[in-house]
């Protein structure tokens, strides 16, 4: 369920904190059906893989992929098949309102710099979504995107390939609702990623490891 945000940037509004001396009454952020704030987080039998800011479920047959600098870092997160894959990236949210509205003109925008058509779809299972065209292999790939407006977080969700057509997505939107963010007490400025890590499970060698490998 996304929650829609105003229209007007203003200064106070790009801050990830809210001042103490604003005392305004806000209105309680309805409950959702997932994805989950971590103080929502059901208690389920759902395995879930832990990325740090995301819980991310794993199985239906889809691939957890993360892409990885070299600082070991986790820049992004996919789970993919051989129809098609869903990107995954949290962002840190102002207290009072959401951004979806203007993430999504600003991807409406880069769409059309590259020769694409983006459309909103205003009934879409997480609310307003958006869809087009991004480059892929071979040409051009439909996509879809995604975005939910949660307490002091904002979750994207980019579905590439045969997920973009929401009568092929059942498992990759179930596994999407199953999401649970962790979002951290840690002061961010509005649209930064929130950290993300690998699994504990999860060793890689050291960079000259491999550069060292014939």
């Amino acid at each position: 369920m996304a929650l829609r945000g105003k229209n007007k940037r203003t200064e106070r509004s790009k801050l990830d904190a809210t001042p103490p001396w604003d005392d305004r009454v806000r209105e309680p952020v309805p409950e959702t059906t997932g994805p989950y704030d971590e103080l929502d987080a059901p208690d389920d039998d759902v395995q879930r893989a832990d990325l740090g800011a995301l819980r991310v479920p794993v199985g239906a047959g889809l691939d957890l992929r993360l892409e990885v600098n070299e600082q070991q870092q986790v820049i992004a997160v996919t789970l993919a098949a051989n129809d098609g894959s869903m990107q995954l990236g949290v962002y840190a949210a102002p207290r009072t309102e959401g951004i979806w509205d203007d993430v999504r003109a600003e991807i409406a925008e880069s769409m059309k710099e590259q020769k694409g058509v983006p459309k909103e779809r205003a009934d879409g299972a997480f609310g307003v979504e958006l869809t087009g065209t991004v480059p892929g292999d071979g040409g051009r790939l439909p996509a879809r995107f995604i975005g939910i407006d949660g307490p002091r977080w904002f979750l994207r969700a980019m579905l590439v390939g045969a997920p973009a057509d929401p009568a092929r997505a059942a498992r990759y939107e179930d596994l999407l609702r199953n999401v649970v963010v962790v979002r951290g007490a840690e002061p961010l400025p509005v649209r930064d990623p929130v950290p993300l890590r690998l699994p504990k499970e999860v060793v890689l060698p050291a960079p000259e490891d491999v550069i060292g490998e014939s």
